[in-house]
């Protein structure tokens, strides 16, 4: 059987129910392809929409979207309340500079007579090892109390054995 349009053409020689054969063939190949890509895609959309399901939990996607800006709103609180820790933190350190932590006491007996330790010495220091000292000084006709002034661990005035071994008790504890 031969076509004119194939004539015309310059392929007389072939026959048409090769051509159509042929076609048959690509078709098929290709619908056999069309097939395995719809399959693939079948399953990726499967997978997907099991993590969306997932991700969803059950929610619509305004109530999500609520959620997702209470969460932004969450965090920015957070910083914010961490931000003034710091502040607070760093201010409390600031004071705890001036406070006195470190101390030294001393008792001894003033006048050797009197028995039971009653005088006592006190060394209150900041960290910077300043502050002041107490020396209550009882005899039995009554209690006398002094105080020393304490710049960087030393003192203007002359101070006795007591009072040097508590400032030394305070400035030697740990910072």
């Amino acid at each position: 059987m031969s076509s004119a349009l194939l004539e015309s053409m310059g392929l007389g020689y072939l026959d048409i129910g090769y051509i159509l054969l042929g076609l048959t063939g690509i078709t098929l190949f290709l619908f056999i392809l069309l097939l395995v890509l719809l399959i693939v895609q079948m399953k990726k959309l499967s997978r997907l929409n099991k993590r969306i399901d997932k991700f969803m939990g059950g929610k619509d996607a305004k109530s999500l979207e609520k959620e997702i800006i209470g969460i932004f709103e969450d965090n920015n609180f957070l910083k914010a309340a961490a931000e003034k820790n710091k502040r607070d933190i760093r201010k409390i350190f600031h004071n705890m500079e001036c406070t006195y932590q470190k101390c030294g006491i001393v008792k001894y007996d003033a006048f050797r007579q009197m028995g039971g330790k009653m005088s006592f010495c006190l060394a209150l220091l900041n960290k910077r090892n300043s502050g002041f000292l107490i020396n209550s000084v009882h005899s039995s006709d009554g209690c006398y109390t002094y105080t020393k002034e304490i710049r960087e661990g030393k003192c203007s005035i002359a101070l006795g054995d007591e009072e040097e071994q508590a400032l030394q008790m305070a400035i030697g504890e740990k910072d």
